[in-house]
């Protein structure tokens, strides 16, 4: 990471594009995340635009639902974009005949149809919010109340998200623009959307926003966690709800071992809510395990965060998860940092989720039954669509 390249080359091989001036807060669970995202809402005087993968009723869904709607009503230009397979449950709800009322516009990302079933799979898993153009938030959150809490408790999921202003806000908003412009034939531009302030630096930090997008061959996501690990020198330490890695990922997690690189993972265990997903990554322990890596399971409650932070320098906070369904069929979006007192913060949550995850150790894992094994066996098979 000490590399003066190295932001560039991820630039280049990413079209990720970082600038100076950003001011980055890191937004833990629920807790620290809702609160302050319904006042930045409520603020509002001119735009906000909010899309979402996944969606269900509860109370954090109607307090959005509400908080759009007066805003709209108040004259605010609001467009909320919902991914049609992750957010369906809302279909059955009056949040969009509620905020259509109100003024706002609603739309329908990928709705899946008989003559569509052959890109079903492939979906927006982005999460943005941006508020009159310059202040953003992006992570794993949606709107569900399992999200509420501080996740440190059963049915509170640990998450990570980012709230930012500064340049980066304008990527942001122009990924939602690319969906927006999918769903609905509209182009979004000019100064309500991207006022001139948007550019301008208002903090120190390094930060740029990922958008990956599907692709044949190589991907973006895939080139993102290429150069992050091969970049580290001394730690490496991932946060994934979802961990599967293919066999060229594993190899480089292990070359980074061999390297000197202190490689920790967290994962989800028994919590989580796809345990085919679980089992699918299980499959690789031993062969993680026996070439240096340390891997650890969070016990609390489910772990939803999807996170990297490298030499204590870089860190990337965002959607994107360990596995093939994020680097090679999804939308996903992600807010890379490269800053030590915002990766010093990042160690330190990484260190606070270690104190209640359990570590997998090699000798206890041989141990496991059969029946996990042949468990684990017949969900890695499935690793391609996971």
């Amino acid at each position: 990471m000490g590399d003066s390249l190295f932001a560039e080359a991820m630039e280049l091989y990413t079209s990720t594009h970082f600038s100076r001036g950003n001011i980055v807060t890191l937004c833990l669970n629920g807790d620290g995340t809702y609160p302050k995202l319904w006042e930045d809402l409520s603020s509002a005087k001119h735009t906000i635009t909010v899309q979402m993968y996944y969606s269900e009723p509860g109370k954090v869904t109607d307090k959005m639902r509400d908080v759009l709607a007066e805003r709209a009503r108040a004259g605010v230009r609001v467009l909320v974009l919902l991914d049609a397979f992750g957010s369906g449950p809302l279909r059955k709800t009056d949040f969009e005949a509620t905020l259509k009322a109100a003024g706002a516009r609603v739309s329908w990302l990928r709705t899946i149809r008989w003559y569509t079933l052959n890109r079903a799979a492939t979906r927006s898993h982005v999460r943005v919010v941006v508020v009159d153009g310059h202040i953003g938030y992006t992570g794993g959150f949606g709107l569900a109340d399992y999200w509420l809490g501080d996740g440190h408790h059963e049915r509170q999921w640990r998450e990570s998200n980012v709230r930012f202003e500064g340049p980066a806000v304008a990527a942001l908003q122009a990924a939602f623009a690319a969906g927006w412009t999918e769903a609905t034939g509209m182009l979004l531009t000019g100064d309500m959307f991207f006022p001139p302030q948007i550019f301008e630096p208002v903090g120190n930090t390094v930060a740029g926003l990922m958008h990956t997008i599907p692709a044949v061959g190589s991907t973006p996501a895939e080139r993102f966690l290429a150069l992050s690990i091969a970049g580290a020198k001394k730690t490496l330490y991932i946060t994934n709800s979802y961990f599967v890695p293919d066999q060229e990922f594993r190899v480089m997690l292990m070359e980074a071992v061999r390297r000197g690189v202190d490689v920790r993972v967290i994962t989800t265990g028994d919590e989580s809510d796809v345990k085919t997903t679980v089992y699918a990554g299980r499959a690789y322990y031993d062969q993680l395990l026996r070439g240096g890596v340390h891997i650890y399971e969070y016990t609390p409650t489910m772990m939803h965060a999807k996170t990297i932070v490298a030499d204590g320098q870089w860190s990337s906070v965002g959607s994107m998860n360990f596995d093939n369904r994020s680097l090679a069929f999804n939308n996903e979006s992600n807010l890379n940092v490269l800053d030590v007192t915002f990766g010093a913060q990042m160690d330190s949550v990484f260190n606070d989720d270690l104190a209640h995850s359990k570590e997998i150790l090699l000798p206890a894992w041989e141990r496991r039954s059969l029946y996990e094994r042949t468990i684990e066996w017949g969900a890695e098979k499935l690793w391609r669509v996971l």
